[in-house]
């Protein structure tokens, strides 16, 4: 009888304790599989193996295909994909398929130790016996184990092919030990593969309903509708490329995995709060609109009062008529097409000034003062300014269509994607969220919002999260109170923003020397707004692009 040596077995136990560390640390399911089966073949000394998984409509896949002697490496890290087919645990009339070796053991719960596959009854090995004529090979030996997690689940076969004697390299049986140590490898490996499911899927939990919330979001407006899919798209473009930056003061930057997710998550988080905020505000499209464009109802004065002064001449004329004084009813004519002239020039004026726009003169805002200041008679018969002292705040909207208090209604949105997500109880790898998502329209100067910070206050992924935010904003098709900007006319306004200490400068360099600009647009601008960019019309390239952008490149 073969005493085992204490010291071999114990070695061999610090190597299932060191696999089973390994197993614990691994965070790439494709990984934590191969290394189960590698450590099955070092730990039984086994020429070859196989990992099976349990699929959810009960077929044992082939994930993991190794072999020493033939140099056969398929699934995990090696290129060659495995394209058996499935192994099913029943057949198309629910009866147990248990003359497969690896199907015995799960539908049986059992470990099967064979000596020589060729002498075994019970089993079918004609595919194993197919192989071994087809390669030269000659399998033998088989240690075939279920693996089964925590809750008594059986997730997938563990099976082994030829064990070899650690001194001889003959092909031996497995022995009790081989056995012993490769079921409880088999059990951790189970409970490892259990809990990075738990957390893959986990994740992707909390990542599809990262992308729920803000399709939910773009989906409340009409007109906002793809912002919150696609600025993240640009952050990641322009994250990628800081990382790569060999220049001061980017040279250090860099991002982990886990901190590129980190990141791109507060990317589509980075609007959370507009769910708060009112729709009449953020679909305003224009500057008399609330919940109808009240444009109309000036409309309709206008109407009447056109009507008015109709009727008026139309009484002078019959007086004139009576009068017989013709000369009388021409001027009663012209000066009613005077008025009605000058009535459509203001009431067309009135409508260009509904629409928002980058900047109103302060002569236009008088004359919509000095329209207000006519007077129309109501349904009543009173009389009652033209317009109304709302309307006129409104119609003299400097730039846009938000009057102060609305911009505060919509700025108060990064107040509470802040407080929304500050109250999360987000992990160690993903603390930043809040802030990388709630700074997107600080500035660099200190005068944006919610909190003023400053450049050297906001964290590098919160300033390429402003640059994307705002360049999508200027290029977007569907806002409701512009057209989409072309690349052009967006960069240049991006210039300006870098030069008077909205964006970071460095940041926007990278942004243009790099051209994310123009792969962002090759895929979500329309062909018209590609235009030609001229780099040297860009402010603050010439100091800060260098000679590394060719004007009209773009």
């Amino acid at each position: 009888m073969n005493v085992p040596d204490p010291g071999a077995i114990l070695q061999r136990l610090e190597q299932l304790t060191t696999i089973g560390i390994a197993l614990s640390g691994e965070h790439d399911t494709h990984q934590l599989l191969e290394k189960i089966l590698l450590g099955a073949q070092e730990l039984t000394n086994a020429d070859g193996g196989t990992l099976y998984i349990r699929t959810e409509d009960d077929q044992l896949r082939f994930e993991i295909l190794r072999n020493d002697s033939l140099q056969i490496a398929m699934g995990g890290s090696a290129r060659d994909p495995i394209a058996f087919d499935p192994i099913p645990l029943y057949d198309a009339a629910g009866r147990p398929n248990d003359r497969m070796v690896v199907t015995y053991a799960v539908l049986n719960d059992a470990t099967i130790n064979i000596l020589d596959a060729y002498e075994t009854a019970g089993f079918d090995f004609s595919g194993t016996r197919t192989f071994d004529k087809r390669t030269g090979y000659r399998s033998r030996s088989f240690l075939t184990v279920p693996m089964k997690n925590h809750e008594n689940d059986i997730i997938g076969v563990l099976q082994l092919i030829n064990a070899k004697h650690r001194e001889t390299g003959e092909i031996v049986a497995f022995s009790y030990e081989d056995q012993r140590l490769a079921e409880a490898l088999a059990s951790q490996a189970a409970v490892a593969l259990t809990n990075r499911r738990l957390i893959d899927e986990l994740n992707l939990l909390f990542e599809s309903f990262t992308r729920l919330i803000a399709t939910a979001i773009d989906e409340k407006s009409p007109y906002t509708g793809g912002h919150c899919r696609r600025v993240p798209v640009l952050t990641m473009m322009l994250a990628e490329e800081a990382c790569r930056a060999q220049d001061e003061p980017l040279k250090d930057f860099s991002l982990t995995d886990s901190e590129r997710r980190e990141l791109e998550i507060a990317a589509w988080l980075h609007d959370c709060g507009k769910i708060t905020t009112p729709e009449y505000i953020m679909d305003k499209a224009t500057k008399l609109e609330t919940i109808f464009d009240r444009i109309h109802l000036i409309d309709t004065r206008f109407e009447v009062v056109k009507r008015e002064a109709e009727i008026r001449a139309l009484r002078q004329m019959l007086a004139a008529q009576r009068n017989d004084d013709p000369a009388a009813m021409a001027a009663v004519e012209r000066d009613l097409r005077d008025t009605l002239r000058r009535l459509d020039e203001e009431r067309d004026f009135l409508r260009r000034c509904n629409i928002g726009d980058e900047f109103m003169s302060v002569a236009d805002q008088e004359r919509v003062r000095d329209i207000a200041r006519k007077t129309w008679r109501d349904c009543e018969g009173r009389e009652a300014p033209l317009l109304s002292e709302d309307e006129v705040y409104n119609l003299t909207i400097p730039r846009g269509t938000l009057t102060p208090e609305e911009r505060k209604v919509i700025a108060q949105h990064s107040v509470a994607t802040i407080a929304m997500l500050e109250s999360l109880p987000f992990p160690k790898h993903l603390r930043n969220v809040p802030e990388y998502a709630g700074g997107h329209h600080e500035r660099m100067d200190g005068r944006g919002y919610p909190n003023g910070l400053t450049g050297e206050q906001m964290s590098i992924p919160a300033r390429i999260m402003a640059i994307a935010d705002i360049f999508e904003a200027l290029t977007a098709k569907d806002r409701p109170y512009k057209t989409g900007k072309t690349l052009s006319q967006a960069l240049k306004i991006l210039g300006r923003m870098s030069l008077d200490g909205h964006i970071d400068p460095d940041l926007f360099e990278v942004f243009i020397r790099e051209k994310v600009y123009l792969r962002y647009a090759e895929q979500y601008l329309d062909p018209e707004q590609i235009d030609e960019v001229d780099f040297a019309e860009i402010p603050g390239l010439a100091s800060n692009a260098g000679a590394g952008i060719t004007a009209g490149a773009g």
